[in-house]
């Protein structure tokens, strides 16, 4: 790196008003290094070191995106976008409009100073510009990540006046600049705060205060030991059961017998079948998401005990839509997607090879099978007429895209089934991407979008596979999908609670 400071630069003239705050500022500099501050010797030199070229708040950042809480991972991915504005910014015209030279260090004690002293120049503070944006970008997703990172992004900006390597006006400034990049960022892509909810039709069910009548089945493969533990805490007479996956049909038909509120704790396909049976029996619904992706209970607000613990305490609960297929002898519902083509022939190689190899590598392994398939997987007839489809996906509610974020549900009670299309042709991956890059696009040569409440598809080939919320099964002739409006009563935390 090469010196950004040009001290052959002719100074400014004389301006009473700013040699007056850079006179200031010195003086607040000069006060500062003459103070003593308790404990701050072994803490904030380091702390300042730590905090070059950011390794701290990636450091930070990992550790959040390691507590596998959705909040906590927008959080971290939120910060770590507001601090690459901040640096970008500050890299690209802080440093190189304001040429200032660095403070003299003789009134620093040399136990303060750093070893390696900055060569580019003061203003503003990169390293206070990086701290202020990291923590306001994680406040503005999650408060109280928010409170934790706080203290130390405000000791970070405080080090580098206690080092010497800045004056206080540089500091602030770069916390100012940081801040903003924060306040950037959410304005392009919206905190979950900020998008709301909408107004979901609220449903009468009964307050559990200590869970009581609240029968949770946990699936025991998703990993769910950690979460069912917490829910013990929460809600200490909810009665509890883990099962393997091939034994959770049978226990929740068995909680449905003897239960006020059938809950599930486990992946979308639990999950699937818990409404199922909840629909069955009339019974309210709550979901501890417990799987890898747990769109519903995201899509639906519920991210965690917390938010599950305080609907059922508080008896807060919404009525959401439920989709349905049917095809010869046939039916089942889902939650989530439902989808014909590429995807179910995914799933099904997929999990022949997962027991063997494992599920990333299957999942590889059946990408590239199914895209290099010389047919198509899919033939389904519109307006009279046979056509070859790549992809035929079919959304329980509409699926939007905020700012650069991917797809979510903002309503799952709008009476909509989201329709999209890959149509057949060649070069199978090209056109897939496209239709993905395209998000809320609704027409184009390979991919077409339409919501509609009700979707009929006929000479579909005997054989044909169609998956719902990650389960695969056989499909024929015709294919009915239909939306059962707010068929389904889920608990969740209502906002103005």
């Amino acid at each position: 790196m090469t010196p950004d400071v040009d001290l052959t630069a002719p100074k400014p003239g004389r301006h009473a008003v700013r040699d007056a705050l850079l006179a200031l500022d010195c003086r607040l500099f000069e006060f500062a290094a003459e103070r003593n501050w308790p404990l701050a010797e072994p803490v904030l030199p380091r702390l300042s070191r730590s905090a070059n070229h950011g390794v701290l708040w990636f450091a930070a950042g990992a550790v959040m995106a390691a507590s596998r809480t959705p909040r906590a991972r927008r959080a971290a991915a939120r910060g770590l976008a507001s601090l690459s504005l901040a640096s970008l910014t500050i890299n690209t015209l802080g440093k190189r409009s304001v040429r200032r030279p660095r403070p003299v260090l003789d009134p620093v004690p040399l136990v303060r100073r750093l070893k390696r002293q900055p060569i580019t120049t003061s203003f503003p503070s990169g390293h206070a510009a990086s701290a202020a944006a990291f923590a306001t970008g994680v406040a503005l997703e999650s408060p109280s990540w928010g409170a934790a990172v706080g203290p130390v992004a405000w000791s970070v900006a405080l080090s580098r006046v206690y080092t010497g390597v800045h004056f206080p006006s540089d500091v602030l400034a770069g916390a100012l600049l940081g801040a903003g990049a924060a306040f950037a960022v959410r304005g392009l892509v919206p905190t979950r705060a900020q998008l709301g909810t909408p107004a979901r039709p609220r449903a009468e069910v009964p307050a559990l205060p200590e869970g009581e009548g609240l029968v949770m089945v946990a699936n025991s493969a998703a990993g769910t030991a950690e979460r069912v533990r917490a829910l013990q805490a929460a809600l200490p007479q909810a009665e509890l059961v883990e099962c393997r996956p091939s034994d959770m049909r049978a226990e929740l038909e068995k909680a449905a017998t003897h239960a006020r509120v059938l809950g599930v704790c486990g992946g979308d396909g639990s999950v699937n079948a818990a409404a199922e049976v909840a629909l069955r029996h009339g019974l309210p619904l709550a979901v501890l998401p417990g799987g890898t992706l747990n769109h519903f209970a995201y899509d639906l607000g519920v991210e965690g005990v917390n938010d599950l613990g305080r609907a059922v305490r508080g008896g807060e609960a919404v009525r959401v839509d439920v989709g349905r297929f049917r095809s010869a002898g046939t039916q089942g519902i889902f939650v989530n997607t439902c989808s014909l083509g590429v995807y179910p022939e995914l799933v099904r190689v997929r999990d022949h090879w997962s027991k063997r190899i494992g599920g990333w590598p299957a999942g590889v392994l059946a990408a590239l099978r199914v895209l290099r398939a010389d047919r198509h997987p899919l033939e389904a007839e519109f307006g009279g007429r046979t056509r070859p489809l790549w992809l035929l996906f079919v959304g329980n509610g509409t699926y939007h895209r905020v700012g650069l974020a991917p797809g979510r549900r903002l309503d799952l009670a709008d009476g909509q089934l989201d329709v999209r299309v890959v149509h057949g042709g060649r070069r199978p991956a090209t056109r897939l991407l496209a239709a993905a890059l395209a998000g809320p696009l609704t027409r184009s040569p390979a991919h077409a979008a339409v919501q509609v409440g009700r979707l009929r598809l006929t000479g579909v080939a005997p054989g044909t596979l169609l998956a719902y919320d990650g389960e695969v099964t056989e499909v024929t002739d015709e294919v009915t999908l239909e939306k059962l409006p707010e068929a389904l009563t889920v608990y969740r935390p209502l906002p103005d609670s």
